[in-house]
């Protein structure tokens, strides 16, 4: 990504919603729209703001930040307090409805924990993203759909000026971290569907984010390249300072059988010669696979902080 690719993702500008949020219809006109110029703005200034950096290294935490990890600390436990049920079929259990219930009832009063007093109009609106960012608790399904939604959360935070440019690698490394750990734990506990996925075409049955400012974090390693991540010892001695890793990690305890077969494109990402390449390659990908594809973006919610009408500079 080139640096005039980078839109500014911090407006303090917006207007409380006037009218109900509504899905993508018409993909030419999702890809025209200020929404589509905003949340890609985003995505690529976070990218930019870990390049390089581990997982572990200091950075600033603000309490808006501290705020958002204790909002998913609560989902977290929410899980706890939600076993899964017995029932014939093996995935998608059903008690992820019931603690999907217990978020939609509380998604408002959640986001008012992180917004200030004279910003609590946009809750409402900004809830709708968090609630779409868990799954779909009709299907029992997750996929990078959901992903983009809590992206867009986070997106919507900032341009409502509760999140800081500074806040950037707190974003990454903090928030959307705890996000993943919590997604997993969902994904593992009720045993979910992936949702829209290419099986073995696709990168990851649920996430895409992740591999995306994860390669980031990897640019200019002194001795890490993109084909040491297929190698266990690797990972198990790096996986903590590097969201990529932490993945593959994930994909190993979840999946049986030769990473190459289970996990063809990512096998294939491995054979690029640098971290930047593959980085590239990645959010060309993502724009393809994910944002472009009408499976995947049908859900998209558009209101005031997000809208649909084409990008005016």
């Amino acid at each position: 990504g080139t640096s005039e690719e980078v839109a500014p993702p911090l407006q303090q500008n917006f207007m409380i919603p006037k009218k109900e949020i509504n899905m993508v219809s018409d993909m030419a006109k999702w890809k025209r729209s200020q929404a589509y110029a905003d949340y890609m703005g985003f995505i690529l200034t976070l990218n930019e703001g870990v390049r390089g950096k581990k997982l572990t290294c200091e950075y600033k935490v603000s309490e808006p930040i501290e705020k958002l990890v204790a909002l998913l600390n609560t989902l977290d436990r929410w899980i706890d307090e939600t076993p899964p049920v017995d029932q014939p079929s093996r995935f998608g259990n059903k008690a992820f409805r019931t603690w999907y219930a217990k978020l939609d009832q509380e998604a408002e009063k959640l986001v008012s924990t992180v917004i200030p007093k004279h910003l609590a109009d946009a809750a409402p609106e900004v809830a709708v993203y968090l609630k779409e960012s868990v799954g779909n608790s009709t299907r029992i399904d997750y996929g990078t759909g959901h992903e983009a939604a809590f992206a867009a959360f986070l997106c919507c935070l900032c341009k409502i000026g509760v999140l800081r440019v500074d806040d950037q690698m707190a974003i990454v490394f903090k928030v959307f971290n705890r996000y993943l750990e919590v997604m997993r734990k969902l994904q593992k506990t009720y045993r979910m569907e992936p949702a829209g996925s290419q099986g073995v075409w696709g990168l990851d049955d649920f996430q895409f984010l992740p591999f995306i400012w994860g390669s980031s974090q990897l640019i200019d390693h002194p001795n890490l390249e993109p084909r040491h991540f297929v190698d266990e010892k690797v990972v198990n001695e790096n996986h903590k300072d590097f969201m990529f890793l932490e993945c593959i990690l994930f994909i190993t305890e979840m999946k049986t059988g030769p990473f190459a077969e289970h996990s063809n494109q990512l096998w294939n990402i491995s054979a690029v010669p640098s971290w930047s390449k593959v980085n590239q390659g990645l959010i060309r990908m993502y724009k393809a696979e994910c944002l472009e594809k009408f499976p995947v973006i049908q859900h998209f919610k558009f209101g005031s902080l997000l809208p649909i009408q084409p990008v005016t500079s």
